[in-house]
């Protein structure tokens, strides 16, 4: 994102004194995303949105808390589990060890891995 337009957004949360106050939840995850995507150093970064080190450092601060409870992104996608067909007796034949996947036309996928699986959804997307 555009620092000038961050910098826009952000004056809007602007009191009379210049201080950055009541910061919607979903600007605060876009400077998130603006500030770890930043090469440049911190301090062109704050001046550039027009932030002291200290406003940005709460700021970041609660957007990581966000972050961390879960706050919805925009590529969340709900999954839903469905029952497995009773003719496929490898799914229900025990433990499984990883993940499988009933894929179209009755294609079963297996993963060894959870994170295998996590690139496989990431790839087909």
């Amino acid at each position: 994102m555009d620092l000038e337009v961050l910098n826009k957004k952000i004056g809007t949360f602007r009191g009379e004194g210049g201080r950055v106050r009541n910061v919607s939840d979903e600007l605060l995850m876009e400077i998130l995303s603006a500030w770890e995507n930043y090469k440049g150093p911190a301090k062109a970064f704050t001046s550039a949105i027009g932030v002291s080190k200290e406003g940005m450092g709460s700021l970041i601060k609660k957007a990581k808390k966000l972050k961390r409870e879960g706050f919805p992104t925009e590529d969340f996608k709900e999954i839903k589990v469905s029952e497995s067909p009773s003719n496929l007796t490898s799914l229900v034949g025990g433990p499984c060890q990883g993940v499988e996947i009933l894929w179209d036309n009755g294609k079963l996928i297996r993963f060894s891995q959870v994170e295998q699986l996590v690139d496989f959804l990431k790839k087909v997307a």
